[in-house]
């Protein structure tokens, strides 16, 4: 539970760190900088968890018939919730538009991918 949760918060760096359209508003501070992607993966979980499997229940079709990359576009509407529910927390956490959603979708999505295979390699050996 914690390597996943480690892995979106990386995740979400990631993509706050490359997207110009994904931005923390806290200042030079980088440990602010970090503490906010935290309190945002936590919000990103909770979301994930509750949300998520709503929208892919209401969505099977589109994701059966697009072969799984209508999933790209739910992320995305995710991240848009997540930063509006940042933003009404008072973290300073934002997503521009709908591009930079999608494109942070992308790069959240790969980045979880490579982590969580990488953190479960390590529990096979356990």
């Amino acid at each position: 539970m914690f390597a996943r949760f480690f892995a979106s918060a990386a995740a979400l760096a990631v993509a706050t760190w490359l997207l110009p359209g994904i931005s923390t508003d806290v200042g030079a501070d980088d440990w602010a900088k970090a503490w906010t992607v935290v309190g945002v993966a936590v919000i990103f979980g909770i979301v994930n968890s509750l949300v998520k499997p709503l929208f892919k229940f209401a969505s099977a079709p589109l994701i059966l018939i697009t072969l799984g990359a209508f999933l790209l576009v739910i992320n995305a509407v995710l991240l848009m919730l997540v930063s509006w529910l940042a933003e009404h927390v008072g973290l300073a956490w934002h997503v521009a538009d709908w591009g930079s959603a999608f494109l942070g979708a992308l790069i959240v999505s790969v980045v979880s991918f490579i982590l969580n295979a990488f953190f479960k390699k390590g529990e096979e050996h356990r």
